[in-house]
């Protein structure tokens, strides 16, 4: 098994963030790889957060069965810090790169703890308030038939707009569940992931359950801590940063419209539109998680049109926390109020969302915590590897469709004898038409188009023997290009790195905790000389 290990990669402002590029970086107040980064950032915090603060922010920590809890002491009593990423929860796990964010998190941690000479804990959260039902309930599997394999849990009425954590899975989850396990290699490693799983995402169970449960068991073991947005202790703390956000809402959108028409006259795009008179803050209304929108009556619930005053929205905060949540803007900061966060471990969509930030996370008095890329991974297999070298195929250019690939390779394939008399006789049908232009143009000057015309038909006759040729090529390939679509399908599915589209069940069923323990090793962190994207 070979791991390519790179840093993250995107457009725009991201590509030019993570390539240092002096246009980008006043949009996050810092690069990763400047000197003296994190020192700055320690700084900051170490004005924000005393003993007791940190000791809340400890106590919004889940610890993973097996973790050393006296990390966390050692956190409060010495000043420690924070290295947070996070994901929405994920059927299964959800796509590879949730463990790539999260280990990423713990080597960045270690590095930082080094650094600083204390405590740097790194935390993985859960965003379970998360309402996308359809991106949550799925995950991708190639069964042992070497086939790209959906299982999904199918919507219900009212589950579109609920939060994640409020949706308990029913009896159709078992059988998705069963068809899952079957189509799991089956290896030493299986029984204890089916296990996990059966815990997790069986009926009366919910997917942010089943993925806190997965990720604390697979990942718990490297010192990554958990928390979830729910989680009382985030809500008891951040509290009166939501109502702050509520009374200062309109202010809150001057400031990130300023920011997003200063990206936008930089030439940058949006990753996350700034709507007029929205509130960057969602409540649980008739119609499941609402945006809220300011309204002249008070404020506006966006689906159901229901409206709500101030202190409406303050007693529901307070009655059930859980039923007041952040909008994908507002949630860092309330992360960098209740966390005394380093860095963030982000992904491309993440380091766009953040571009947009730095000024709101100043109107909040909070300095933006680092953006740090995390690590991408294609994995290839032994088997793989072959068809690769054996075919002289890049990573790259599995990213073509396969009927592309398949043409290639077939016009790659014809015999180098029919190339050359195809060659040749189309050099010779140039050579002759030219003689004849010139020889029929001495008798009649009109006649020179009829020439140009048999040219151009000769050479239409001649691509369709050369295409038939391909085509016979191509039947004969068979195998080959078998071997060729199996390869796309393990790195490129559905036309997209692995680590966006696949689950990590693959890997740990065939290879254990060695898959997690390889990409540990290979994910180095030097603060003194980061990784960037090229890497």
């Amino acid at each position: 098994m070979e791991l390519i290990v790179s840093c993250t990669t995107g457009r725009g402002i991201v590509q030019d963030y993570l390539d240092k590029s002096p246009k980008a970086i006043p949009f996050y107040g810092r690069h990763y790889a400047q000197e003296g980064a994190f020192e700055e950032k320690a700084l900051e915090l170490d004005l924000r957060f005393d003993q007791d603060s940190r000791r809340r922010a400890a106590d919004a920590l889940v610890v993973p069965v097996g973790a050393d809890v006296s990390r966390l002491e050692a956190f409060v009593e010495d000043g420690g810090f924070m290295v947070t990423t996070g994901q929405q929860p994920g059927l299964y796990g959800g796509p590879l790169y949730s463990i790539y964010k999260g280990l990423t998190a713990v080597r960045v941690a270690e590095a930082a703890e080094a650094k600083l000479g204390k405590p740097v804990i790194p935390v993985f959260w859960v965003a379970s308030d998360d309402h996308d039902w359809e991106e949550a309930n799925h995950s991708y599997l190639i069964n042992t038939e070497n086939e790209l394999c959906r299982f999904e849990i199918p919507g219900s009425e009212g589950k579109d707009r609920q939060s994640l954590h409020r949706i308990k899975l029913g009896e159709e989850a078992d059988g998705v569940l069963d068809d899952f396990v079957a189509s799991l290699p089956k290896t030493e490693f299986t029984e204890e992931l089916v296990a996990v799983l059966r815990d997790g995402f069986s009926s009366g169970s919910s997917i942010p359950q089943g993925f806190h449960e997965l990720l604390q068991h697979l990942l718990g073991r490297f010192g990554l801590f958990f928390t979830d947005a729910t989680d009382p202790a985030i809500k008891a703390a951040s509290r009166d940063l939501v109502r702050e956000e509520l009374a200062t809402s309109g202010t809150m959108e001057d400031v990130l419209r300023g920011t997003a028409d200063a990206l936008e006259g930089a030439g940058y795009g949006l990753q996350a539109a700034i709507m007029p008179e929205g509130v960057n803050l969602f409540v649980e209304g008739p119609r499941g998680r609402e945006r809220l929108y300011r309204d002249p009556a008070g404020f506006r619930l966006n689906t159901s049109q229901e409206v709500r005053s101030a202190s409406d929205v303050h007693t529901s905060f307070d009655s059930d926390p859980a039923s007041v949540s952040p909008n994908v803007l507002f949630r860092p900061v309330v992360e960098s109020h209740v966390f005394p966060t380093l860095a963030y471990v982000a992904g491309p969509g993440e380091i766009g969302y953040y571009a947009q930030l730095s000024n709101y996370f100043k109107a909040h008095n909070i300095e933006m915590p680092i953006v740090w890329p995390r690590f991408s991974v294609a994995t290839i297999e032994k088997k793989i590897s072959k068809v690769l070298k054996k075919f002289d195929v890049t990573l790259d250019e599995l990213q073509r469709p396969f009927h592309e690939i398949a043409s290639g390779f077939a016009h790659d394939e014809i015999p180098t004898e029919s190339k050359k008399a195809i060659s040749k006789l189309r050099a010779s049908l140039s050579e002759g038409v030219s003689e004849l232009q010139v020889a029929v143009s001495a008798v009649d000057p009109t006649l020179k188009a009829s020439a140009e015309q048999f040219r151009n038909q000769a050479f239409g006759t001649l691509k369709d023997v050369e295409a038939k040729v391909a085509q016979a090529v191509k039947r004969e390939s068979t195998i080959a290009l078998s071997q060729l679509e199996k390869a796309q399908l393990h790195l490129m599915p559905n036309g997209k790195p692995a680590e966006r589209v696949q689950g990590p069940m693959y890997y740990l069923a065939r290879y254990g905790g060695a898959f997690l323990d390889a990409l540990y090793d290979r994910f180095e962190v030097d603060l003194d000389c980061p990784p960037d994207a090229g890497r």
